[in-house]
């Protein structure tokens, strides 16, 4: 019998670096929050876990969504486009999906004269990416 998991990942045309791009998406709103890479233990993670994972290229490893803020996206649903070569993650986002605090990570808009920032930023991000406290409160 084959694993479902095993099947979804061999759906999936990752690029030569076997990356995936990814658009994580607001379920119900349908508000696009962030585009992000998945790598086939990034995809595996995220459907056994019912958590978003991410491939980090700028750190090159792998990444849960929030553990660092807190910040979780857990997944209603992945979806795969017609071409198989990107994926669309419908989750329900807590809090900001943006490392600058904001709801989304598309905030900016190209009007007439120039970009015009369109969402202030919810949570400050020294707030937002603060070290946890020791237990011995420091």
């Amino acid at each position: 019998m084959q694993n479902p998991i095993e099947d979804a990942l061999a759906a999936i045309k990752f690029g030569p670096d076997g990356l995936a791009p990814t658009i994580a998406q607001q379920y119900d709103t349908g508000q696009v929050l962030m585009l992000a890479w998945m790598n086939r233990d990034a995809v595996r993670i995220t459907l056994e876990e019912g958590r978003a994972c991410y491939w980090s290229r700028s750190r090159a490893k792998l990444w849960r969504k929030g553990e660092t803020s807190g910040q979780i996206q857990t997944l209603r649903e992945l979806r795969l486009d017609c071409d198989g070569d990107t994926v669309l993650l419908l989750v329900d986002q807590k809090g900001v999906a943006c490392h600058t605090g904001r709801r989304s990570c598309f905030f900016r808009a190209w009007r007439k004269d120039g970009w015009v920032t369109t969402a202030e930023a919810q949570i400050p991000p020294e707030i937002l990416y603060r070290p946890p406290s020791r237990p011995d409160g420091g």
